[in-house]
């Protein structure tokens, strides 16, 4: 904290308090909040490039392919077949996982985690991730529970 000090020093005395207190702002600020939408598996692919739409048509992780794009929500969706790619952009909201594809285990208790295409989960017409088969299987103990918490603490997670 000492650094951000000393710069917030030479920005008053060289341009004045009203651009210290900004510079205070974004000091303060340093840490962004999480893309609304995980994309830690393939920079900036949701889903790790896999279909989503394939989780609810094929009962399983289908990778997409690099050509079958569209975007959505800040990132890149990739598809298996047009027909996905078009059932998506007709309704994304229905086939994209919950809680943008972070892991929902742990935004049921108040944290991110990435999401695992390989650990998945069809509950009520909606996809959810988990990190791996393991948290999945924890997440499957009490799924009605778990998506009550998710809803209530997501997008708030985000900014953790």
């Amino acid at each position: 904290m000492s650094r951000n000090r000393t710069i917030l020093r030479a920005v008053a005395s060289g341009f004045g308090v009203a651009l210290a207190a900004i510079a205070l702002l974004d000091v303060t600020s340093a840490r962004a909040a999480a893309p609304p939408v995980y994309t830690g598996i393939v920079k900036g692919v949701a889903v790790g490039g896999y279909d989503p739409v394939a989780f609810f048509t094929d009962g399983k992780p289908v990778k997409g392919n690099k050509d079958l794009t569209t975007g959505y929500d800040g990132a890149t969706w990739r598809f298996a077949s047009a027909a996905n790619r078009d059932a998506f952009k007709a309704a994304p909201t229905k086939y994209a996982p919950q809680y943008g594809g972070y892991c929902a285990y742990a935004v049921s208790k108040g944290s991110t985690a990435k999401g695992d295409p390989q650990a998945w989960t069809v509950h009520d017409g909606k996809l959810y991730l988990n990190y791996n088969k393991n948290v999945r299987a924890m997440w499957a103990k009490d799924i009605p529970g778990n998506v009550k918490k998710g809803d209530a603490n997501w997008p708030a997670v985000l900014e953790k």
